[in-house]
């Protein structure tokens, strides 16, 4: 394959994003590129040009490779989707070998065990507020029913966070992972308000260590193995990732199968296809309404037969590699008997995410729950009058009225 050298086109690259973001379609533009220049160059809202990858291949050589460094999503300059910067000292943002020290601490808060014994919750958890959404009568709300309480719940038990002291940390949420729908004064805020929380929760756990994600932090922070920053800022991390990922996916599955009513009642006629039904739902989905946190090449690299340069930033959509015709049969189909599936939905390489098995237990616990509960589950109005949340860095419908 012959590198290329785009970067300096006289031609000023397309703005990004493409256009404004509409309920779970991809814009058509990013297939375009998939298909064409799945390495491309962009204008980004804040700190100029970057490169665009959107082809399969492309995205996993490109998260393999070490030459990228996540540190660029700290840096102010860096071309960016954001309004402000991610803040140093957390996983998102570190590289090797400060990565896998930080990783390795965390990951014992995600062992297996744990992950079962979370799991046995989370389907009495659904089954209480569905017997709750039940009591009270159509229409009910399965955003506040169920895609936020469960996540919510698991997140707090997970990290030892009292339960009741959920609303402190879920106000600041949506405003922590705004794209355009919070000034940089208001990102500034509910960060400050998020630290302090963590530093807060870090010194009531002193008193009475337990087994969860705190006191791991603790532990590490005792034994110096991480800065109080870094403990602070790797705890938000999680805890965002942990819940606002996992709400927002419920949601989007959930509006999905009912949007596409013949999908729910493909699930109702074989409850052994729920398994594969999430996996190929995590495939198409586009979660993120754009593009990655960005990377930036510390030294000259090619991808794709294209030559990125040293200081050049790089950001990616997942969305669009997992619907790339060179990898899956019929992309744009939902297929929930396809047989083979690798998609991306919770990365590749260092960065892989660690509560995958959570969130695959959580979709799981909710889209089963439904099933088990409601087989004549509706929108309860037209696909078209569903809310969406503008302006954050997951889509995510507001709310999602349904009757049985």
């Amino acid at each position: 394959m012959t590198v290329t050298d785009a970067a300096h086109d006289t031609a000023r690259p397309e703005q990004y994003p493409f256009g404004p973001v509409v309920r779970l379609d991809l814009n058509p533009r990013y297939m375009e590129l998939c298909r064409t220049a799945p390495v491309s160059r962009v204008t980004m809202p804040y700190g100029g040009e970057a490169w665009l990858i959107t082809g399969y291949h492309e995205i996993k050589e490109f998260l393999a490779d070490p030459r990228f460094s996540s540190r660029a999503a700290t840096e102010p300059d860096t071309a960016r989707v954001t309004p402000l910067p991610l803040r140093p000292g957390n996983l998102l943002s570190m590289d090797p070998p400060d990565h896998g020290k930080m990783r390795k601490i965390v990951a014992h808060a995600f062992r297996p065990r744990i992950v079962s014994d979370l799991t046995d919750r989370m389907r009495e958890l659904v089954t209480t507020e569905l017997d709750a959404m039940e009591a009270a009568g159509p229409p009910g709300d399965l955003v506040q029913r169920l895609a936020v309480p469960l996540p919510v719940r698991m997140i707090v038990e997970l990290f030892g966070v009292p339960y009741e002291e959920r609303a402190e940390f879920r106000r600041y949420s949506d405003v922590f992972v705004a794209t355009s729908a919070h000034t940089r004064e208001e990102v500034n805020a509910a960060r400050d308000g998020l630290e302090q929380f963590l530093r807060k929760l870090i010194s009531l756990r002193r008193a009475s260590p337990s087994d969860d994600l705190i006191s791991v932090l603790i532990e590490a922070l005792d034994a110096g193995h991480m800065t109080e920053v870094e403990a602070v800022r790797t705890g938000i991390g999680i805890l965002m990732a942990g819940h606002e990922t996992s709400l927002s996916m419920i949601s989007n599955v959930s509006f999905l199968l009912l949007a596409q009513r013949d999908l729910y009642a493909r699930l109702l006629a074989d409850r052994a296809l729920l398994d594969p039904a999430i996996e190929e739902m995590l495939r198409v989905i586009p979660l993120r309404s754009t593009g990655s946190f960005p990377r930036r090449a510390s030294e000259d690299v090619e991808v794709g037969g294209v030559l990125i340069r040293k200081g050049e930033t790089v950001i990616f959509q997942r969305a669009a590699g997992d619907r790339d015709e060179r990898v899956f049969d019929d992309p744009e189909a939902i297929r929930f008997d396809r047989e083979r599936n690798p998609h991306l939905g919770f990365g590749h390489g260092i960065h892989y995410c660690l509560g995958a098995a959570l969130a695959r237990a959580e979709l799981k616990a909710a889209i089963g729950g439904l099933l088990d509960r409601f087989p004549g589950l509706r929108l309860a109005g037209a696909v078209d009058d569903v809310p969406w949340k503008p302006g954050l860095i997951a889509r995510a419908p507001e709310s999602l009225l349904v009757e049985w």
